[in-house]
Formats: structure tokens, sequence, C-alpha cells
């Protein structure tokens, strides 16, 4: 049972406040774009085909650099390389604005995915040794309670400014203030790692030592951490799930504002507005609040936050289900709410159960593995998967693999609980 948290200090304050606001302008930069779009077919004479793959080309490059950077982050200093990828990924926007031909846009918004990784990979390691176990849960909340905030930013901004000064404006004057998050970073305290942490239960001990041959080099050490983790079975199953759960989240998401339009009959106007405030409060209060909640569970049980994600994502696959069958919107509606409610309370606890699984020398590592196969696996491939069945039978039938998926996430997290639970019984007699 784990132990109240102390309070946490100024610098560890400091830290969450610096590297949520970093968090917040991630996803503005990345919900620039969609605003922007008929902006950009208009100036550079492309295609709706050409302007739908600047999402790709961030998303493509973003997974492949996330193992890079966390192998980094589990070997040096973990600020100086966050840095590097906010400014970097700043100067990216910036150029996205400076661009005067598709390849030269093309190729600033796929640099964008490199800064962005840096970050994604190694921030929550960097938080894990600010703050103790125990309080993890509403750490990645506060952390990730940016991502509905930041992708509203990003539609709010990029539509208005590019409307009354033009699509330049908006990639310049977004791109910009990452400088001064980047500089401040900087200034940020590197804990030693598993400053926070007990001494290590044996489902998180890292690969045993002589596994690599004496004198490798760091990319054939970085691979034998990666090829460890996939080995360790609770690891495996939290990712496995994570994966199954961003495929229900990521289809979702893109399809819900089409799926109301083209099935229920919603102006196209409304349904995009109607939905996106939906994720707002829901992704605020939701995220705050499940963080809270797996703190909670934590103090009941080591694997609290695998079964609190589990238990709450269960629940939200047959609302989904009530969500995408119900013709009456005073039923739909309020169960789109429901549904978006219970999985954004899994956010903050499944990240804190990544960082809780693993030695603290490979928390980096093992987040970076978690965002390339969640992505790999889950919304790379759900929107244009559901779009396919829609064009075989029909929209409302292809969206009824969100809730699937969904359970098969909130099942695959049962079994990495009751695999973790199994590895630490050794300690309990």
């Amino acid at each position: 049972m784990a132990a109240a948290a102390a309070p946490a200090s100024r610098a560890a304050l400091t830290a969450l406040a610096v590297l949520t606001g970093i968090n917040l302008l991630n996803y503005l930069d990345r919900y620039l774009v969609p605003p922007l779009v008929p902006d950009l077919e208009r100036a550079m004479g492309i295609s709706h085909v050409q302007a739908g793959w600047l999402w790709p080309a961030f998303m493509v490059v973003y997974m492949v650099a996330a193992p890079v950077f966390g192998a980094w982050g589990d070997r040096g200093s973990r600020t100086r390389p966050i840095a590097i990828g906010v400014a970097l990924w700043s100067v990216a926007t910036v150029l996205s604005g400076l661009a005067r031909s598709y390849p030269q846009l093309f190729a600033s918004r796929a640099l964008v995915g490199i800064g962005e990784a840096a970050y994604a990979a190694i921030a929550p390691a960097l938080l894990a040794d600010h703050f103790a176990r125990s309080a993890r849960g509403r750490v990645y909340a506060v952390l990730n309670m940016a991502i509905p905030v930041g992708a509203a930013l990003g539609y709010v901004l990029g539509g208005l400014i590019g409307h009354h000064y033009g699509w330049r404006a908006a990639f310049l004057l977004c791109g910009a203030p990452g400088m001064l998050l980047a500089a401040l970073v900087l200034a940020l305290p590197d804990p030693p790692r598993g400053l926070q942490d007990e001494p290590a239960r044996p489902s998180v001990l890292p690969a045993r030592p002589g596994v690599l041959p004496a004198g490798a080099g760091a990319a054939a050490t970085a691979i034998g951490v990666y090829m460890s983790l996939l080995r360790r079975t609770p690891y495996l199953l939290l990712v496995l799930g994570y994966a199954a759960y961003t495929f229900g989240l990521g289809g979702l998401g893109f399809w819900m504002p089409t799926f109301l339009e083209q099935v229920r009959g919603i102006p196209a106007d409304a349904a995009t507005t109607g939905f996106g405030a939906i994720v707002i409060v829901t992704g605020f209060v939701g995220t705050l609040l499940g963080g809270w909640l797996g703190d909670h569970c934590l103090r009941r049980s080591p694997q609290g936050y695998l079964w609190f994600s589990a238990a709450t994502t269960l629940l939200a696959a047959p609302v989904a289900v009530l969500a995408l069958r119900s013709p009456v919107a005073g039923i739909y509606y309020p169960a789109i709410v429901v549904a978006e409610l219970l999985l954004f309370m899994s956010t903050g606890p499944i990240n804190a159960a990544i960082t809780n699984i693993v030695s603290p020398l490979e928390r980096a590592s093992a987040m970076a593995l978690s965002i390339f196969t969640i992505h790999l696996l889950g919304d790379v491939p759900s929107p244009p998967l559901i779009g396919h069945l829609a064009t075989t039978a029909s929209l409302g039938e292809a969206v009824l693999v969100v809730p699937v998926a969904l359970a098969a996430g909130g099942l695959i997290w049962l079994l990495s609980a009751r695999a973790d639970a199994r590895l630490s019984l050794p300690t309990a007699r």
C-alpha cells in the first residue's frame, strides 16, 4: 500500500508548470494546421491529398524519433534534449510560416515531429524524479490536461489568426514562444534518477547485467533496453492495452464530427463545434478527476493505476455503443459526454503506471517505446481503417470498431495488472 505523498517542492512545481506549458504548446502546434488547410491549398495550389499528408509527415517522424530520444534521456542530461527538442520544433513551426513551396512545408512539418519526440519521451521521466510515486497520477493529469486545451487553442488561434492576418502569421506567432520555453527548461533542475522511489520491486528491475557484451556501444545498449522492456509481460501488456485504447480514442476523435453530420444529420458547423466543446470540457474535467482517483486507487494497491484505467475504459465501451447506436439526440449526446469523460480519466494514471512499472534508469526509454507503439498500432491506422470499413458498409457500422477496441484495451490492462501483481508477490512475504 502506497504512502501519502509529501508536499511537492517549489522546484518540482516549477518543473510541472514549465513542462505543462510546453505540452500545451505541443498540442497547439499539432492542431494549428487543420483550420489553415483551405488557405494552404489556395496559396500553394495543393490538393486535399497533399494537405492530408501534412499530418502523417509529422506523426511518422515523431514515432521514429521518440525511441532515439528515449535512449538519450536515460543516459545523460534530460533538460538539455528537451530544450533542444522544443527549440527545434519552434524553429520548424516558424519555417512552416516561411515556406514557399509544398516540399518546404512538408519538410518543416516533418521536422516538428523530431522536436516534439524529445519532449514527449523524456518529460514524464523527469517529472517522476520530482514527485513521489503516490502523487504521479495527479501530476500527469495536470501535464496532460494541456492536451484538449492546447488542441482547442490550435483550432481557435489557427482559424482566427489565419482569417485576420494570413496563414503565415499563424505559424510565426504560434511557433516563436517555444524558444522562451526552451530556455526555461535549461534552468530546471535534473534530479538524480530514482530520487523519489522506494527500492525496486521485481517487476521494475532493469535487464540483468551482462546481457550485452562488454564494450557494447550506446546504440547496442539502447536496443538491449528496448528488447528487455518487450520481454516483460506487465509492461508489454500495458503498452498493448494503451495501443487499443488509443486506437479507439483516435478513431472516435477523427470520425465523430463526420458521423454526427452524415449519420445523425447535424449541420457541419454544429457537429464540429459541438463535439469540440465536449472534448475540451470532458478532457479538462476527466483528466484532472482521473489523476486524483488514480492516486487514491494506488494507495490501496500497487497496481491501482492499472485497475482504475481498466475499469474506466471497460465502462466507457458500452456507453460508446449507446452513443453510436442511439438515433435520439437526448441519448447519444449525453452518452458521448460520459464516454469521453471516462476515457480521459485514464490519461494521467496510465502514464503514471508506465513510469512506475519500470526502473528509474529506463523510464524515458519505456515512455518512448510506448509512444512508438500506441501510435503505430493505435491512432495512425484507426482513422483510415474506419474510413475503409465505411466504404464497404456504412460509417454508422464502421465506427462500432471503436467500442470493441476500448473493451480490448481495458481487458488487456486487467491482464497487465494481474501479471504485475504476481511478480510483486515475493516482496510481500
